[in-house]
């Protein structure tokens, strides 16, 4: 028991010199060694060592691609303040740990002071529907400013991006109010061209429906009159003049007419003569107005 706790103080003092001289710098970071407060080495991922007393760590540093948010509310040329986002992707240069680390104290505030004085000196020299269109030069603006000031204190801007562009609720809702204006005119203009449309194509039908109505009643005429010729032929050859045979032709034909008037139970009151005589009535009237336009069609006679 004596001989253990004897080699323990001989022990314990190597233990805590080992810790205090060995340490572990992580894959992606280095680490900053000073000796006596000043600059002595930097170290990367694996085992290192410092000398106990003389030598401490000074600070450690992420060589990873880090990403800083940054929000600007500034106005257009045609007076509309908005809030522009940029995100700002950027990473320490290996070789240039030293500059990062002392040159500069607050790096994120030194990024975020050039992206607000880019975006305020670039975007009021457009207008709203500008910005919208063009945020990729917005964004190409603000990396170049970044990049020229920002690789003497050891830092690389990867990438700007304008990722979000937000204006003043009101100016939203009015922008809204007229892309639903438009939306809705070029609905009535679709909907008016629809409706011209049917009424030209409804107007052609009926044109067509009425021509070759016209083209029916002209052939149901045509064979009315082929039958009434045919049937005065046959009449004549019976022996029965044509005068006679034509009033007898009216006559069937007013019955006819009387009988297919009856028939139709949906019909209105019609008052038309019945007796034969009103036959013959109705076939000197028609002689005696074929005749009076037959004299109105000669040509005058030469004295």
């Amino acid at each position: 028991m004596e001989s253990f706790l004897s080699n323990l103080i001989y022990i314990l003092p190597i233990l805590f010199i080992i810790v205090l001289t060995v340490f572990t710098v992580k894959q992606q970071t280095a680490v900053i060694i000073e000796t006596f407060g000043k600059y002595s080495s930097i170290r990367h991922s694996g085992i290192q060592l410092k000398i106990p007393g003389i030598q401490r760590i000074a600070g450690r540093v992420s060589l990873k691609i880090q990403q800083l948010d940054v929000i600007v509310e500034t106005k257009t040329l045609d007076d509309v303040f908005t809030k522009i986002k940029v995100s700002v992707q950027f990473v320490i240069i290996k070789s240039k740990v030293y500059d990062a680390f002392y040159k500069l104290e607050y790096p994120h505030d030194q990024i975020t002071s050039y992206v607000f004085d880019v975006v305020r000196a670039e975007v009021p020299k457009m207008k709203l529907d500008d910005v919208f269109v063009k945020k990729d030069d917005i964004a190409i603006a603000i990396k170049s400013e970044l990049q020229e000031a920002m690789i003497n204190y050891g830092f690389d801007i990867i990438k700007t991006l304008v990722t979000d562009i937000d204006p003043d609720a009101q100016v939203k809702e009015a922008m809204n109010r007229i892309n639903a204006a438009d939306r809705e005119k070029t609905a009535a203009q679709y909907e008016g061209d629809a409706q011209r449309i049917l009424i030209v194509e409804r107007a052609k039908a009926e044109a067509e429906s009425k021509r070759l109505q016209g083209k029916g009643i002209a052939d149901q005429r045509r064979e009315i009159a082929r039958g009434l010729e045919e049937s005065v032929d046959v009449l004549n050859k019976a022996g029965i003049n044509s005068q006679e045979a034509s009033a007898l032709i009216v006559i069937t034909q007013h019955y006819d007419t009387l009988q297919s008037i009856g028939s139709d139970t949906k019909s209105n009151l019609i008052l038309l003569p019945n007796n034969p005589n009103a036959a013959s009535s109705m076939l000197n009237d028609m002689v005696t107005s074929l005749v009076a336009a037959n004299k109105i069609n000669e040509p005058p006679q030469k004295p």
